[in-house]
């Protein structure tokens, strides 16, 4: 049987234990298990612990329940709420200007999580209500939630860019910076969105009516502002050579404990300490997942390097001689459909062993197609089949149907391929800040 036969039994394999239900890192660890022992029989059985675990000996992986602990905090706290309403009143005098809002705090929350489904619930509890009582469509309400979420693994700190800098041996510092620009470019082509389609259809007007003084609007940033804080130490403690990403995510990680007890749980006491295992728990719970399909994906990537797969798939596509933007073309298209089906930490530890020497033989940059992937995985949180935030959202808001948050996302889906286009004509967008803060990359 040759390489690429091979390979395509391998994924019709994942893709029907998938298909069934089977956990990602399970199906992963199956298939490549089952690959192995067909081809090599018993003997590779010596090596399988060692592939595994080999794969989560990187200090760099510290980082990542680090910084998920670092959202269960924030997440566990009203701080969501307080940023939707400090946001809420200073965008009030713009059209559909609640809906902006809920952007900016997507983008604010995003770099304090770096989750999307964490985002999407903290921001759509309050806000998701809120718009529809003052008359914003349930399309447009849930939507923009929906996508705003999004934003939360593309903007830094993002679980995402450090699970793709461990498998393709990049610089975490400099993945950080390549999303922050590309990030705060999507927040502004979502509200430039979302005011045209405001404005098109004649909503959000009631917000003009109400006013808040600059006593009110400086009042609701005391709670904000710490958090805010947080974010802007943790970015200097990595790209200042303070502290490497493992350390710079613990001391975030404490730093937002900290303060949601101090903020929320003595002067407000709307958090009590009782919420302290729950947090410890979902971070665990979470860790874990994301341990085990990067142990399981190793395995896999063992499987397609030693049965000269990978090697086969790289040369036929070099061998197509195309364009190096239409090879591009074609990468985004095959990203875009893995992202309908399985999760971003999947869709990059099973792709990077493959895409990553065309994209560079290609003469791409290997930060810059981290951003073009991420995106991509954004846009697969907001599409079915597996559309992840798509359920969270009518997890929260019930009531709204699928289809109707589905048609309120899709506006912002066409955002997200104009930034990419963007990224494509402009690639210093993402970029920029690495090159000036760490150099140019060799």
């Amino acid at each position: 049987m040759s390489p690429l036969v091979s390979g395509l039994v391998m994924l019709a394999a994942l893709l029907a234990l998938l298909a069934i239900g089977t956990p990602i890192a399970f199906a992963l660890g199956l298939v490549a298990v089952g690959a192995l022992f067909t081809v090599y029989g018993p003997f590779f059985l010596e090596t399988l612990g060692e592939q595994f675990f080999s794969a989560m000996a990187s200090f760099s992986l510290v980082s990542i329940p680090m910084f998920i602990l670092m959202g269960a905090a924030v997440a566990s706290s009203p701080a969501g709420k307080d940023l939707y309403e400090a946001l809420d009143r200073w965008l009030n005098r713009v059209p559909g200007g609640l809906v902006l809002s809920n952007l900016g705090a997507c983008s604010i929350f995003a770099a304090l999580s770096g989750s999307s489904p964490a985002t999407c619930a903290a921001i759509g509890k309050m806000g998701i209500p809120e718009m529809r009582k003052r008359g914003y469509p349930a399309e447009i309400a849930s939507g923009s939630i929906a996508a705003g979420g999004t934003l939360g693994i593309l903007i830094p700190p993002s679980v995402t860019m450090i699970v793709y800098g461990i498998a393709t041996e990049t610089s975490i510092g400099r993945l950080f910076l390549a999303g922050l620009l590309p990030g705060f470019m999507l927040t502004v082509y979502f509200m430039i969105w979302t005011i045209i389609a405001c404005r098109r259809r004649g909503i959000g007007l009631s917000d003009l009516t109400e006013s808040f003084s600059m006593r009110e609007r400086f009042a609701a940033l005391p709670r904000v502002l710490p958090f805010l804080l947080i974010i802007a130490a943790v970015l200097y403690t990595l790209y200042g050579g303070v502290a490497t990403p493992s350390e710079a995510a613990g001391v975030g990680a404490l730093f937002c404990l900290v303060l949601v007890a101090i903020i929320y749980g003595v002067f407000s006491h709307s958090w009590n300490f009782r919420q302290m295992p729950t947090i410890f728990r979902d971070t665990l719970k979470e860790s874990v997942m994301i341990m085990l399909i990067i142990g399981a994906s190793e395995l896999f990537a063992f499987a397609l390097s030693s049965m000269f797969i990978t090697q086969s798939i790289a040369q036929a596509i070099a061998d197509m001689e195309v364009n190096r933007w239409v090879l591009m073309g074609i990468v985004n298209v095959f990203l875009l459909i893995a992202g309908f089906f399985l999760p971003p930490v999947g869709v990059i530890l099973m792709t990077a062993p493959i895409l990553i020497p065309i994209i560079i033989n290609a003469g791409f940059d290997p930060y810059w197609f981290a951003v073009i992937l991420t995106i991509n995985m954004e846009i697969g949180l907001i599409t079915p089949p597996v559309g992840l935030n798509l359920y969270v959202i009518n997890g929260i808001a019930p009531d709204i149907s699928l289809g109707s948050i589905l048609r309120g996302s899709l506006p912002y889906v066409l955002c997200m391929v104009l930034g990419i286009v963007t990224l494509c004509v402009f690639p210093q967008i993402a970029l920029f800040l690495p090159n000036l803060v760490m150099g140019v990359a060799l």
